[in-house]
């Protein structure tokens, strides 16, 4: 059974393409126009043992808002589509993912009830041009389209690219594990019968 997806999504702010196998290696094609964003994206493949490849065009030119969060839709409906009937997944994942002085835990539950918490303190001294807020609008909008209900929870992190990088690797990993196959599981892991 091959887990792969492909979402397209054009609106007068941003075209994006995503092609996602889940059962990868790990490895990327990324090109938002965003640097930092490319980077960070290829750590959650990464870590992840996702196959990604995304193209997306935006208007950067204003910020980074609409590319970011057009990305984690799509990247949210990619997601849901791969999982097709999600029979034999575990269902849940979780995390604990350091970088150097920052500490993140994640934990994920592919429900199909999405909800969002995301516990990170900005300090005032942030300032990079892709910062914690703009993350949260990625997770958010993945997180909404891929039916997973996400915890954030930074321990501690006094560098923002730290805490950043932390909170991708910890997202990737623990979505990973939430997404990977038991045996033992023959239907969809839910008392319910669905999800």
């Amino acid at each position: 059974m091959k887990r792969i997806a492909e979402v397209e999504r054009e609106t007068k702010e941003t075209r994006i393409r995503i092609r996602l196998d889940l059962d990868g290696t790990g490895s990327s094609d990324l090109s938002t126009s965003i640097p930092f964003f490319d980077h960070m994206l290829s750590l959650f493949s990464l870590h992840g043992f996702f196959d990604m490849k995304i193209d997306s065009q935006g208007d950067t030119d204003v910020d980074f808002h609409h590319v970011v969060e057009d990305v984690g839709l799509v990247l949210g409906d990619a997601v849901w589509k791969a999982l097709g009937e999600k029979k034999g997944i575990q269902r849940f994942g979780h995390a604990v993912t350091p970088m150097d002085d920052a500490l993140t835990s994640v934990t994920v539950d592919l429900s199909n009830r999405p909800y969002l918490v995301f516990n990170v303190t900005p300090h005032s001294y942030w300032h990079a041009p892709f910062d914690v807020l703009l993350t949260k609008e990625f997770f958010r909008a993945m997180s909404t389209r891929g039916g997973m209900n996400l915890h954030v929870n930074v321990h501690y992190g006094e560098n923002e690219h730290h805490v950043i990088e932390s909170i991708f690797k910890g997202t990737g990993r623990a979505l990973g594990m939430a997404v990977s196959l038991d045996q033992r599981i023959k239907g969809v892991r839910s008392t319910k019968g669905s999800l």
